[in-house]
């Protein structure tokens, strides 16, 4: 029976691997990888032969016709992406919804995803919270950080290494020095580490160790006090 797979992949140690996602994997028809050089090296590593395709944000829109055909004609297909779970700031949304549209079953297995183990580490409020993603570039921005400045719950946040810096900055300026905040880089892997404190603390810290890997920030919602 036709189904589209989503397949999480790990964020950094390989051992985070589930044994249903490799089973998964090694069954379908083809995988739908965002890099197949990334990908290749993960499917070597557990033994998957399976076909691969790319698929990314520059080719996605022109392939899920095609994949939406290939999925009615009875194929069963996983994607996958570089690291964690597919459609959460990665290539993915356009395919689930052209198969739910196309009554089409979708199932997304459970794995990693940086932001969760990033919101429990950091000790903030993980009852209720938001996830932002990755913040505009220049338009909207400022729109975008004068919305953020009034919301009470926890925030999650991906940000780039050379854009940390700026945004550490941006957050004293928009949610004031004090705020809380919490960086975790290179979750799983072997330089992992999570920095706590305020805007300003956090701010300091890597000012003078410079910000590498990938990260994820959490910042305390406005208090209501």
């Amino acid at each position: 029976m036709s189904k589209l797979y989503i397949v999480p992949t790990p964020i950094g140690n390989l051992d985070d691997m589930t044994f249903r996602a490799i089973k998964v994997l090694k069954e379908v028809d083809l995988i739908l990888a965002e890099d197949t050089r990334t990908s290749g090296k993960l499917l070597k590593h557990f033994e998957i032969s399976t076909h691969m395709h790319s698929h990314h944000m520059h080719n996605e829109h022109k392939t899920v016709e095609n994949l939406i055909a290939r999925l009615k004609g009875g194929e069963t297909i996983a994607l996958i992406s570089d690291a964690g779970t597919p459609a959460i700031s990665d290539p993915g949304f356009l395919l689930t919804r052209a198969c739910v549209e196309n009554g089409i079953e979708v199932d997304c297995l459970p794995g990693a995803t940086a932001f969760v183990p990033a919101l429990v580490n950091s000790g903030l409020p993980n009852d209720k919270f938001i996830f932002e993603g990755f913040l505009p570039d220049k338009k909207g921005r400022q729109t975008r950080y004068l919305a953020l400045a009034e919301e009470t719950r926890t925030m999650i946040l991906y940000v780039s290494p050379h854009k940390l810096l700026k945004t550490l900055a941006e957050f004293i300026q928009y949610f004031g020095a004090e705020r809380p905040v919490s960086v975790s880089r290179e979750i799983s892997k072997l330089h992992e580490e999570t920095i706590r404190g305020t805007a300003e603390e956090v701010l300091k810290h890597f000012e003078i160790k410079a910000p590498k890997g990938e990260i994820v920030v959490v910042v305390g919602g406005k208090s209501g006090k």
